[in-house]
């Protein structure tokens, strides 16, 4: 089962001894989503570090080692997102991202504990998890987690930043950088306040602040939503077709949440034709999904139109695309309960979800449903601390039209730094990273962290086209 949610001057280069410890590290390896040869080490860590000599998690890291013979002896380590994806799940987006840092170092995705290839705590997927009901949902969830017999509450982000740290030593490292994207960034962050001094530079990208709550996002995600709407009503074409858009969304969320939604449609691979109970938790959590991309968003007044008109078919295949790829590249479910329902559950008050909830298209029901889900994984709560004060310079990489981690998110974040300089990109989503000139200028402040970043350029990423028909965007 799938879960639906769904860095002064340059350093100069040192000898080639002391330069790229990792570049000799492991075995070469062929991973999906590269053509090179990459290096493949595992390192060895416990379970529960208060219990060394106890159970070990194997970690996979992944070195792609720097173009240059003798890179610079800092590399920059890739944490991922989720809370449960994997940085082998970056892969397919190394050189796009990467290309320009790897010119000069090494650069080290990790797969965190319980993702990927370091022991992932996931759910195969159901024959039919399009129909599958929530109750048939929950019921598969408890019987996975019963089945992995894993300590769950030993998955946390704490332990993945003790993780890093065992990573940096293997590696024979000295000096890091540390870039992390979305949930990457809470656990970037906990590095580099446990362990500061090995720590040069941190880039955070999609920056989640100290005390968000992850799950509380319903104003965030409304404020993407109606910047959404508010676009497609400037734009004449996307108006023209879609004159009533809000009106159509509401109407549909009202339909859904009857509960009496259910759906006739042909099967994608078989043709069969299936009955799709239609839930609020399949509708808003489509909805939400598609706001992370802004180029996917482009599509959505088209998907609510169609599915107010009684076509659903555009609705339903975006929903399922998550279903169409491999699992390998899909959030590692327990992994990500283990995690959320130990460190935001607990302090999701009332108070919190139902102003959270208020005005918002995307709280109440995912609130409810993710809640639920928690009391089945079984993991105690862990005790929030106020954040340390971080002393090394930090670039920080904000969305306008971020859904979950918009630019608000980082000027929080950024009220615990001593160096921090924050990048707005007006017309992106969840992450910067692989847009326009962003590589170029994550390369100019590893370069130079104490230095300011001309990032004029970012304002030259163009808006897309909205979709107004079945024949896709406008040219």
């Amino acid at each position: 089962m799938k879960f639906r949610v769904l860095l002064g001057a340059a350093v100069l280069a040192a000898p080639l001894a002391q330069a790229a410890p990792a570049a000799r590290a492991g075995h070469s390896c062929h991973l999906p989503g590269v053509e090179e040869a990459l290096r493949c080490v595992a390192v060895e860590v416990p379970s529960d570090y208060a219990q060394p000599k106890g159970a070990r998690i194997s970690l996979h890291v992944t070195v792609a080692p720097s173009f240059r013979e003798t890179p610079q002896p800092d590399p920059l380590f890739v944490l991922a997102g989720g809370p449960g994806q994997a940085g082998t799940d970056l892969l397919p987006m190394l050189d796009r991202m990467f290309s320009r840092v790897r010119a000069t170092r090494d650069v080290i995705l990790i797969d965190q504990r319980g993702t990927g290839r370091s022991g992932r705590l996931a759910c195969p997927p159901g024959e039919h998890e399009e129909t599958t009901s929530d109750d048939q949902m929950r019921a598969e969830l408890r019987a996975c987690v019963a089945r992995l017999g894993k300590p769950l509450a030993d998955y946390n982000t704490a332990n993945s930043a003790r993780d890093i740290e065992q990573v940096r030593l293997a590696l024979g490292y000295d000096k890091i950088n540390v870039w992390g994207v979305s949930y990457g960034t809470r656990l970037a962050q906990a590095y580099v306040r446990a362990y500061p001094d090995a720590v040069r530079a941190t880039v955070l990208d999609g920056v989640v602040a100290p005390d968000q709550v992850i799950p509380a996002g319903g104003h965030d995600a409304q404020s993407a939503l109606d910047a959404l709407f508010d676009q497609c009503a400037r734009e004449a074409a996307c108006a023209k077709a879609f004159p009533r858009l809000r009106a159509e969304f509401a109407e549909l969320s009202a339909k859904v949440a009857t509960g009496k939604v259910v759906l006739e449609l042909p099967d994608p691979r078989t043709a069969e034709l299936r009955r799709l109970p239609l839930t609020s938790m399949r509708f808003l959590g489509t909805v939400h999904a598609v706001l992370y991309n802004p180029v996917d968003s482009r599509s959505l007044p088209f998907l609510i139109h169609s599915a107010a008109q009684g076509r659903w078919e555009p609705f339903v295949a975006r929903a399922n695309v998550s279903n169409d790829v491999s699992t390998e590249g899909v959030v590692a479910t327990i992994m990500h309960l283990a995690v959320v329902c130990a460190e935001d559950y607990p302090r999701l008050s009332r108070e919190l979800t139902e102003t959270d909830a208020k005005g918002s298209f995307l709280s109440g029901p995912l609130l409810t449903d993710r809640l639920a889900m928690c009391e089945l994984v079984h993991v105690p709560a862990v005790p929030y601390r106020a954040p340390s004060r971080i002393a090394t310079p930090v670039l920080l990489l904000s969305g306008a039209l971020d859904p979950v981690t918009p630019p608000h998110r980082a000027q929080a974040a950024a009220e615990w730094m001593a160096k921090p300089q924050q990048l707005v990109v007006s017309n992106a989503g969840h992450g910067i990273t692989p847009l326009g000139c962003a590589p170029r200028l994550v390369r100019a402040f590893l370069d130079q962290p104490a230095a300011s970043v001309n990032a004029k350029c970012l304002s030259e990423i163009p808006t897309a086209s909205f979709q107004v028909n079945a024949a896709g965007p406008q040219p």
